[in-house]
């Protein structure tokens, strides 16, 4: 990856491009969405956000197969690992490994304390 992009059209093709952009978008924008879309789980919507992104990345790189059904078949499967993936960041990052469960319970709800700063 060239040093001044932090994302490339190929990167984001990647499984660890995709699971990042992923985590950080679902991160960002699942209170907003829990506000209108109430009934939508957060594992379904990261999987929607994977698939968008496979898809336009996959489309951006290779333009010509944009009437090819199978990228769009590839992208839903793929949207499913990726959306674990940046699942399993989400649960590392609230239960780092090492730390106790009352640890754990305790920044959690020192966290809840002080807000998100990104949704409250």
């Amino acid at each position: 990856m060239p040093e001044n992009q932090l994302f490339t059209w190929s990167a984001l093709g990647t499984m660890a491009g995709a699971s990042v952009f992923v985590y950080f978008v679902v991160q960002y924008t699942k209170g907003l969405v829990d506000r209108f879309v109430s009934w939508l789980p957060t594992d379904l919507y990261a999987v929607i956000v994977a698939w968008l992104v496979l898809t336009l990345a996959q489309l951006a790189v290779d333009s010509s197969s944009a009437g090819d059904w199978r990228v769009y078949a590839l992208a839903v499967a793929n949207a499913f690992l990726v959306a674990a993936a940046a699942g399993q960041m989400q649960n590392k990052a609230l239960n780092p490994p090492g730390a106790s469960a009352a640890d754990t319970q305790a920044d959690k709800r020192e966290y809840d304390k002080q807000g998100d700063g990104v949704n409250g």
